[in-house]
């Protein structure tokens, strides 16, 4: 420790993360965040291809990555977007680098056999790191990041307005490590018919809203990220 400062808010990068059951719109709303955000998009596709689905929208470059999902390939993926020169980063998913053929939980599993006699927890002394690294990446990158990530689902039944049954499918934590959300500076959750909430917002721009992800949230990101209201207000 040095010595005390006063705070002050500082032009940043975004750290999004985007969770949300198949289906709910996780990589068109990833995109149409980076399209307000502005800038030069490179995303790093696990997802067999989807990216491709919607490059009507507007310009970005795909890097796809399939098995195995080592956490380190994921980190030459971003420094390859780095040295290229992009703005924007979309990692998706995020979710493969976990539980995918090849993540953290298959070589966790191979090193415990391996070296550990099956002891799993012994395991993690290794496979830790390895995993951290790429949190580190993504926190230290001078582009802003937008992840997505698979939600545990469930479902729900509750009775309609006629007093019908209906079952509903609903999103529940994202599939990653335990307490991954604490790494963003924002999490959207979204419902499967798209809707957005907040689990997490140190903008304070989104919460108690529910809203589509579009355009406009990455406009209103990139004049949060930019200190544009600010700038304004003094002014």
């Amino acid at each position: 420790m040095t010595s005390y400062m006063k705070a002050e808010r500082k032009k940043a990068k975004l750290r999004l993360a985007i969770t949300g059951p198949s289906g709910s719109g996780k990589t068109y709303g990833a995109l149409m965040i980076a399209f307000g955000l502005g800038g030069k998009i490179a995303m790093i596709d696990t997802e067999n291809g989807s990216g491709n689905l919607y490059a009507d929208l507007g310009d970005y470059d795909i890097a796809p990555i399939s098995a195995p999902f080592d956490p380190r390939r994921f980190i030459n993926g971003i420094h390859m977007a780095e040295e290229q020169g992009y703005d924007i980063i979309i990692i998706d998913g995020l979710s493969h680098e976990w539980n995918g053929l090849g993540g953290v939980l298959d070589i966790q599993l191979k090193i415990s056999e391996t070296k550990y006699k099956g002891n799993s927890y012994a395991a993690w002394r290794d496979v830790t790191p390895i995993h951290n690294s790429l949190i580190e990446t993504i926190l230290a990158s001078p582009c802003h990041i937008i992840a997505t990530m698979r939600s545990k689902t469930d479902y729900v039944i509750s009775e309609n307005d006629k007093g019908r049954t209906e079952i509903h499918k609903v999103g529940l934590a994202p599939v990653q490590r335990d307490g991954i959300d604490y790494e963003f500076c924002t999490v959207f959750d979204l419902t499967p018919n798209h809707l957005a909430s907040v689990s997490k917002d140190r903008t304070r721009l989104f919460d108690g809203k529910v809203i589509i992800l579009s355009k406009e949230t990455g406009e209103t990101l990139r004049k949060w990220l930019n200190l544009e209201n600010v700038i304004q207000e003094e002014l």
